[in-house]
Parts: structure tokens; C-alpha cells; sequence
């Protein structure tokens, strides 16, 4: 009988393609997955029980997941590589070219290597001491590792605090913690258990994931415990211990891997990335339809762009109840004409939905009637605490919810015109042990996977978007989430709290996001939750906002202002050209998001993941990089006149407005205006711009690219998608691609080309150089027709070939 006295020991049961099943003489399994060169997952199942046989969150390279979710055996999608298996008495090895690994037999303990430039080297190891929980504790899932002191922690998916979690400890439990403080609060709202190690002293990285939905926890070096040495751990309250180890040069290779096993990000419409307006206060006045067509009219006289806008949950509320895809007629006479003019002025809809009924909601007891809720003890809707009601979620495990949600999508949304759904309060607050779910046929506790609900609320939304509008792409916000949700959706930080520790906090809290798979994301600029935003901090937020995948500014002010483009007068001409900034920058940021679909690239991320080698990179700082071409270094704190920035050491740098050239590896002092933010682009880069005069419900395109040059010899390339920015016809290879290479000596030489179908052919592009680069342009597959320096950029006109 196993006992921490007696640990399970351990034998090689079976071996088939891409696995191996260990097993005790107490009924202890384990079985090891060798799916790629670079991924070895292990599940540990003390009793050999596998209590939640089927996962959500694998979805190797595909962009859906079926909604009865995935064999947890099933090892399609992978390459299964041939590996090497060798055995003594007491341990097993298994190694592919990237990782190795050795198990000792009794007790279960596990070593993983790395290979770094052809060298094995350690990258974690199991705590020698109880590693896992073979039944001697309780009935939760335990993973224990040693922790050593040059470790580093990134990732866990949205976390408030430093971007460093070593020493830190976390709870993934969705809740809706509005006014949270982004350096301290947690849990928060998404449920992402994975995290990137970065061994600096042996320069090893990797990643962990556990693919869990249950609420866990994660202990970062925080607790000690003289009698285990130094370690970390994961515990889950319900679910398997199944985890995935992937190996990586660098993090930047792990957090891409990643993004691959959990699957594609989602390939948004291009007007996905302009401004979105909103705000509570709108939606919840009682001439609500009134206040709402007044923000048309503020676009439209300060000429602000804008391209859409998010619905609060306000048109659905009657005396401050919100009744989910319940139109309030007093609020909103003619739901049809108002969404109507919001398209004619340019301006798509998303619309607010809550996966749960109150109990007075008008379809309330038909939902009940079709048994669509989450369960009591004795079968009936269990009653959760929602806003200031009681009320019962949806149960997503149901298919017949799932139909339920499609259908009023349909007919209370997009039968209107609306042209998105924005999924919220979906963190699914369950804490009752007693309630149970239909689980596809399947019951078992809600409390045992409360994201699954979110998950499949998304996934259901966007069925009935894409079943509505199949020519179209489905563009969908979510705020709560798993891993995973990047297939379907764009996601923001929540109901932040307004100050400027928030705007320094946010920063780090997206970047983590985005090094765990889920980079499309923004915060509420400005600040949600708390006091209006001062002037000062209003403007920083914008000048950080207009660089993120999600551009919002949402507000739910406690004197009940609104924060908009013009609340403060003496601000708004700035904040228009910020915003114009914005929608120059669109080419570039669609590029972005192409790559990310294509690649799994983060569109957003920390200056690490690109400049690994440089020490400092891993250091605390408020930087951010867009891409790998534009450096943000957002000001956070008040009354500031200029900005301190270190330039990765690996590159050169152009200050962006100025045209002034750093080499890498200094920290430097740039002026931080409140007409441009500091802003610096890589040395041998371009950027694709969209160069045309835009006015509010007037959209122009004019294409251009602003060329970085390297200052010696050299040449660097870039390849810019193009697509009609809306329907599905990319998938059918209708779409182009721009390639661009510039070599540098005595003089530059640009050579341009188009490859694949193109809707329309510019006939002419501008190319932007830095004002101080003085040397010969000279072009292939284009003509110069004028070389001019205007408004701190020398310009020069191509005539394409």
C-alpha cells in the first residue's frame, strides 16, 4: 500500500507511438507523451483515475476546439518524433534532440534537461521530498518542483504585480474584481496555468502548462519549508495533474510554442483595431439612445476617428436590473434605427452579453422550463450573487444552451445589425460544492471547471456571429477567459481602478498576457473604475493606448462623467492627432495581427522576448515592445517632462519623431511632449502606414512605409499583408503581400514587389526615411518621382513599376 513511507514504485507498463504508460503495484499511472521535438507532456493519475478525460485547451495549430471538447488521449495534430528510451532498475530516460528526460522509479521524481548549443544542461527538477500526491494529503492535485535562485517567472497568463513572479503567489479564480489594483489584486479574470522559466546563469528556458480548468493555485518561491529546501508549486482543488514541458532556445521560442499547443489566433477585421468608444454612463441614462447618437455628434464635431463602439449592458436594464438580449424600448424606441445610424456614420455595434438570468428576467422560467441553468442539489437553478440580484448562470455544458445562446444572439443582436458581441461578467462566480452541470451528458460539479463556461460562451457567440454573417469575419470581445480564448476572441485587462500605478501596472500585466498566448488585448484607457481621470493622466493613458491591439477608452466614473475624446477642451486637439497617430499605424498593426494568426507571434510583448541576450531586458521597466519594430515608452508617472529609456542591446534605434540614431545598449533621456510619445523604432525595420488625410466617417487609404535604414552596410526585408480587411476570402489565398528590402552601404537601394491577389493596385507609395538619412535612394520594381523633407521626415513619392 502506497505510503510516504512506501512510495509507489514505478514500471514500464506499455509503449506505443508518441507514448509511455508507467505503472505501480498500487494502481498508480503515468503516462508520458513524446508529441514533438520540443514538448514532452506527463499525466500523473494516482489511482489511475482520470477524472476530466476530455480537454479544451489543446488545439494544436487549429483555430476551434469541438464544443464537447477533446480526447485527452487523442494525439492528433502532433508529430509524435521517434525518440530514445533507455533503462536501469531504478530509472527510465527518454530523450528527443531537445529535451531529456529521467525519472527515478520509486516515488516518481523527475529531471528535465535542455539542449543549449549542443550542450545538456538542467532546466527542472522534481521536489526530492513528496513531489506529488499519491493519496496521502487529500483529494487535490499537487506538483512540486525545486526552485533555484537564478530562476526567473513570467507569464500566468494576467496577473497584477511585477512582471517577475519569482517570490510571488497567485490564485486563478475568476471573479469580477472591478477597481482592482493592478499592482496587488488577485485572482483577476482569466485562467491561463502556465508560466515561462528563464534560468539566467545557464541562459536555460522553458515553459510549464497545466491543463487544468479547476481553480488552482501557484506558489512562486513565496512559501518555505525547512524540511523540502527551496521549491515552487502547482495545487489544483479538483481535475488531473497533466502538464505540458516545452523546451525553447529562448522564451520568446516557448511563449510561441505555446500559442501553437493551445491554438491559431483569431484573424479579427481590420476595423478590429481602430478606436472603440464607450462608457456606462450612455446606455444607462434613461434617454439612453439620446446620449448615445450625442457621441456621433462629439466625432463628428471635434473629427475624431472612430470605428466602433461598445454597447453597455445599459439597453438591456430597467430600473438598474440588466436582462440580458432584452432591448428596453423606453430607453431605446427603435433599436433597428439606432443601430442603423451608427453604421451610417461608419460606426459598428458590439453589443454587451451576461451569461446570466436574473430571476426576473422575462425568459427566465422559459430558460428553466428547457433546463439551460447550472443546478442546485435538488436540480433546480442554482441561485449566484449578480451586481446587486440574485440570479443563475447558463450552463455552456448543455448543448441545448448552447443553441438557446445562438438563437437570441441572432435575434435580439444581429438581426439588428449589430456587429459584435461583447462577452462579459462571464467569470461564472460558482461556489457552491453541491451544484452540478450536464457536462455534454456527462454530470459532474460546476466548481470543478467554471472556465469551460466561458470558453464555450465565447466559442457559442461566435458560432452564431459566423452562422449570421459566414462571408464575414467574426470580430468578438471577451473580458474573462482560458487558455485557449485567443482562438476566438479580443480581451482587455477589466474594470481597472483609475491612477497612474494602474497605467505602469497595466503595461506589465499585458505584456505577461501576451508571453501566455493571448496577445490581442487593451485596457480601459483612462482608467474604469474610481475618480475621472486628471488631464495629465487621461493624455499619458491615450499616448499608451493608441499602441495597443485593443484601443478603448470606457469609463464608469464615480461623479458619473464620461471619459471621451473631448472631456477636457484644452486636451482634445492633442488627443485627435494621437488618435490619427492611431489609424496611421493601422497597416502596421494589421500586419501584426496577420502575423500573429500566421505565426503566433505576440503583436505585443516585453523587451526580452526579443532581446534576450541583454540583461537588463529582464530587469523591471515600464517598455513595451509593438511588434519587433517600435519600442513604446509609455510615461506613468505625473507631471513629467521627458522620459528615461533603455535601448536592447542587439540593435540600434531611431528616435521616432526626431530621426536621431542610438546604438543599443544605453539608457537615454527623449522628450515626452504631449504631442508625441516617446517612440523609437529599430535600426533596419518598416513600418506600414496608411498616409491619407482621414476624417471621422470619411475613411481614406493612401499606403506608405516608414523605413528605418541601417547606418553601415547590410540589408533587411519586410513582407506587409494586404487583404480586403473583412471577409473570409483570405482562407482561399485572396490576398497580397507586399516585399520590401533595403540594402545600406554608400547609398540605399529599395527594391519593392507584390506577390497574390490584390483587390486594388496602388499606383503610387511614399516612402518616409529619417530626416537625418542624407544618402542616395535609389529603387527597384518602382520609380522616384519626388524626394522631399517635410513636417520631420524626408519623403519620397515611387511611381510602382
Amino acid at each position: 500500500m502506497t505510503s510516504m513511507q512506501h512510495p509507489p514504485v514505478f514500471s514500464l507498463l506499455e509503449q506505443t507511438p508518441g507514448r509511455l504508460t508507467l505503472t505501480s503495484p498500487d494502481g498508480h499511472f503515468v503516462h508520458i507523451f513524446v508529441l514533438e521535438e520540443h514538448i514532452v507532456r506527463m499525466m500523473v493519475l494516482p489511482g489511475g483515475k482520470l477524472n476530466f478525460p476530455r480537454t479544451w485547451a489543446i488545439a494544436p495549430g487549429l483555430e476551434d476546439v469541438a464544443a464537447e471538447g477533446r480526447d485527452r488521449f487523442d494525439l492528433s495534430g502532433f508529430s509524435l518524433p521517434e525518440y530514445v528510451l533507455s533503462q536501469t532498475a531504478d530509472t527510465l530516460v527518454l530523450s528527443t534532440s531537445q529535451i531529456r528526460l529521467t525519472i527515478r522509479l520509486a516515488g516518481l521524481f523527475s529531471q528535465w534537461e535542455t539542449r543549449v548549443e549542443g550542450e545538456w544542461k538542467p532546466a527542472a527538477s522534481d521536489r526530492s521530498t513528496q513531489a506529488y500526491n499519491f493519496g496521502w494529503w487529500d483529494n487535490k492535485v499537487y506538483h512540486y518542483l525545486q526552485r533555484s535562485r537564478d530562476e526567473m517567472y513570467f507569464g500566468l497568463g494576467e496577473r497584477a504585480g511585477e512582471a517577475n513572479r519569482t517570490g510571488s503567489r497567485y490564485r486563478f479564480c475568476n471573479v469580477d474584481p472591478m477597481g482592482y489594483s493592478a499592482r496587488n489584486t488577485d485572482p483577476l479574470y482569466k485562467h491561463i496555468p502556465f508560466y515561462l522559466t528563464w534560468r539566467r546563469d545557464a541562459h536555460v528556458a522553458f515553459g510549464l502548462f497545466y491543463d487544468t480548468l479547476s481553480d488552482c493555485s501557484f506558489d512562486m518561491g513565496r512559501e518555505l519549508d525547512n524540511y523540502h529546501g527551496h521549491y515552487r508549486y502547482f495545487v489544483a482543488d479538483h481535475g488531473d495533474l497533466d502538464y505540458y514541458f516545452i523546451a525553447g532556445e529562448h522564451l520568446r521560442d516557448v511563449s510561441r510554442t505555446f500559442t501553437w499547443l493551445t491554438g491559431r489566433p483569431a484573424m479579427m477585421p481590420r476595423w478590429s483595431i481602430g478606436y472603440s468608444g464607450s462608457t456606462m454612463t450612455y446606455t444607462d441614462a434613461p434617454n439612453a439612445q439620446e446620449r448615445m447618437n450625442e457621441f456621433l455628434d462629439g466625432c463628428e464635431k471635434h473629427d475624431i476617428l472612430c470605428d466602433s463602439f461598445h454597447l453597455s449592458s445599459g439597453y438591456t436594464s430597467i430600473k438598474d436590473k440588466r436582462y440580458v438580449f432584452n432591448w428596453n424600448r423606453e430607453k431605446f424606441p427603435d433599436p433597428q434605427a439606432f443601430v442603423q445610424n451608427y453604421l451610417d456614420h461608419g460606426v459598428r455595434l458590439c453589443a454587451n452579453i451576461k451569461p446570466c438570468l436574473l430571476r426576473d428576467h422575462p425568459r427566465f422560467a422559459e430558460a428553466e422550463q428547457l433546463g439551460l441553468f447550472v443546478k442546485d442539489a435538488e436540480g433546480k437553478p442554482l441561485a449566484v450573487q449578480f451586481w446587486d440580484e440574485t440570479g443563475a448562470y447558463l450552463d455552456f455544458t448543455n448543448p441545448k444552451t448552447l443553441d438557446w445562446w445562438q438563437a437570441r444572439v441572432k435575434d435580439a443582436l444581429l438581426d439588428y445589425g449589430i456587429a459584435s458581441t461583447w462577452n462579459d461578467n462571464n467569470e461564472f462566480e460558482i461556489w457552491s460544492d453541491t451544484a452540478t452541470v450536464n457536462g455534454f451528458g456527462n454530470q459532474h460539479p460546476a466548481a470543478a471547471a467554471k472556465p469551460l463556461h466561458t470558453l464555450l460562451m465565447i466559442r457559442a457567440s461566435k458560432t452564431a456571429q459566423h452562422e449570421a454573417r459566414p462571408d464575414e469575419r467574426p470580430f468578438l470581445i471577451s473580458r474573462s477567459g482560458a487558455a485557449g480564448m485567443q482562438r476566438y476572441v479580443q480581451t482587455w485587462s477589466g474594470d481597472n481602478y483609475t491612477s497612474w500605478e494602474t497605467l505602469r501596472y497595466n503595461i506589465k500585466m499585458a505584456n505577461g498576457l501576451a508571453m501566455s498566448g493571448v496577445s490581442n488585448t487593451g485596457h480601459d484607457i483612462g482608467g474604469f473604475s474610481g475618480p475621472a481621470p486628471e488631464p495629465e493622466l487621461f493624455l499619458r493613458w491615450i499616448q499608451h493606448g493608441i499602441f495597443l491591439p485593443r484601443f478603448s477608452i470606457h469609463s464608469w466614473n464615480d461623479d458619473k462623467t464620461v471619459n471621451e475624446p473631448w472631456m477636457y477642451p484644452q486636451l482634445t486637439p492633442y488627443i485627435r492627432e494621437l488618435i490619427r497617430l492611431r489609424y496611421r499605424l493601422v497597416p502596421y498593426f494589421y500586419n501584426l495581427l496577420w502575423r500573429s494568426h500566421k505565426h503566433y507571434e505576440p503583436m505585443i510583448r516585453p523587451t526580452f522576448h526579443d532581446y534576450p541576450e541583454d540583461p537588463r531586458c529582464f530587469e523591471e521597466n515600464d517598455d513595451m515592445l509593438l511588434g519587433a519594430n517600435l519600442l513604446v515608452a509609455s510615461v506613468v508617472e505625473a507631471d513629467q517632462q521627458v522620459r528615461r529609456v533603455y535601448l536592447p542591446r542587439g540593435a540600434g534605434w531611431y528616435d521616432f519623431w526626431q530621426g536621431t540614431h542610438y546604438t543599443g545598449g544605453q539608457e537615454i533621456t527623449l522628450p515626452a511632449t504631449w504631442q508625441q510619445p516617446p517612440l523609437l523604432a529599430r535600426e533596419g525595420s518598416i513600418i506600414a502606414l496608411n498616409l491619407a488625410e482621414q476624417h471621422f466617417a470619411k475613411p481614406a487609404d493612401q499606403r506608405g512605409f516608414a523605413v528605418f535604414p541601417l547606418r553601415g552596410e547590410g540589408s533587411f526585408s519586410e513582407e506587409v499583408f494586404e487583404d480586403d480587411g473583412f471577409s473570409e476570402a483570405y482562407r482561399e489565398g485572396k490576398y497580397g503581400l507586399w516585399h520590401i528590402e533595403v540594402q545600406s552601404a554608400a547609398d540605399l537601394r529599395l527594391t519593392l514587389s507584390r506577390t497574390g491577389e490584390w483587390q486594388k493596385v496602388p499606383q503610387a507609395i511614399t516612402i518616409l526615411l529619417p530626416v537625418s538619412e542624407e544618402r542616395p535612394l535609389q529603387t527597384a520594381g518602382a520609380s522616384i518621382l519626388g524626394d522631399t523633407t517635410a513636417n520631420g521626415w524626408r519623403r519620397v513619392e515611387l511611381k510602382l513599376a
